[in-house]
């Protein structure tokens, strides 16, 4: 990584360049070669420049960020994120195909905060409505915060055959803020999902999310959006007990595997402890409250590098 500068038409800015990174910083953002060499700049004399301490952090996070699912992906209550096979919690942009499961109506919210820095927090919402024929979902992510921030909307439908297998398809339209040029710009992309339940102990399921790699291109950068396939098992030992694993590829970058182990001890309380890995190994643990109509989860994972990553998650079954 340096410091340049460089000169665009009737600008002249600072800029740090990170290679092999797609990151897109509230300011500007070049694509300078086929190699992804990305130019993170920021206007001299800005209120930013002040908060170069944040942006030092930001950008040692997003180099971790390079070799993990995408910040456009929320993540799931699942221990470590291994929800493409869990078809006991549907996970809207994780696998449309476990909406087919979902027997009941019902409404969740989930705030994800990563590394104690509000600017890198998530927040997402998701409602379900199973009929005989076929259910529907509608979801909604945003990430970031007023300078920069992405936000995923999607629809998406889904049916169970007869608890054999399930298939779901799921549009979602993906935006993001740029505050140098004060606009919006948008893409649809499709995600499909596809659960196979092989024995009365074992699935397995498969997920991608925008498949034909679909793209943002604004007048000085192109953003190239994540193409992400991934599949997951998941084993009972009991009905109480359950290991599941997963593994995403995002088709520019590194691979990730993760693992974890689900126990049930009571009624109202569950026990999950997982990791994953994608060049650094990250140990999760998490709890599962039950009462009522009201599922919570809240779990957490350690970088060995950044530190703490919380997320907390609660539905509601009507």
């Amino acid at each position: 990584m340096r410091i340049v500068t460089i000169t665009i038409p009737n600008k002249s800015v600072d800029g740090v360049i990170v290679n092999n990174l797609q990151l897109f910083y509230p300011f500007y953002t070049l694509n300078i070669n086929s190699c992804c060499s990305i130019y993170i700049l920021f206007q001299k004399h800005t209120a930013a420049m002040k908060k170069i301490k944040t942006l030092i952090c930001i950008l040692i996070f997003c180099q971790y960020l390079f070799s993990q699912i995408s910040t456009i992906i929320p993540s799931s209550e699942s221990i470590a994120s291994t929800s493409v096979a869990d078809i006991h919690n549907w996970s809207a942009f994780n696998n449309p195909a476990t909406l087919g499961y979902v027997d009941k109506p019902e409404v969740g919210l989930l705030f994800e905060n990563r590394f104690i820095l509000s600017e890198l927090s998530t927040k997402s919402v998701q409602f379900a409505l199973p009929t005989p024929l076929i259910n529907t979902g509608i979801s909604f992510s945003y990430f970031g915060y007023s300078l920069y921030h992405e936000m995923i909307a999607g629809i998406g439908f889904a049916r169970n055959f007869s608890d054999k297998f399930a298939m779901g398809v799921q549009f979602n339209y993906y935006t993001a803020f740029f505050s140098a040029s004060n606009t919006y710009r948008g893409v649809f992309m499709p995600q499909i999902g596809l659960t196979v339940q092989l024995s009365s102990s074992f699935n397995i399921g498969f997920n991608t999310f925008n498949p034909f790699q679909a793209n943002i291109q604004t007048e000085y950068v192109i953003k190239r959006l994540p193409s992400i396939f991934s599949i997951g098992t998941g084993y009972f030992f009991s009905t109480d007990f359950v290991w599941r694993t997963q593994f995403d590829k995002e088709l520019s970058s590194n691979y990730r595997f993760a693992t974890g182990f689900e126990y049930q001890m009571l009624k109202q309380l569950a026990l999950k402890l997982g990791a994953y890995s994608s060049g650094y190994l990250v140990p999760c643990m998490g709890l599962g409250l039950k009462t009522g109509a009201f599922k919570i989860d809240l779990n957490c994972e350690i970088h060995p590098l950044l530190g703490l990553n919380t997320l907390a998650a609660i539905k509601y079954k009507f």
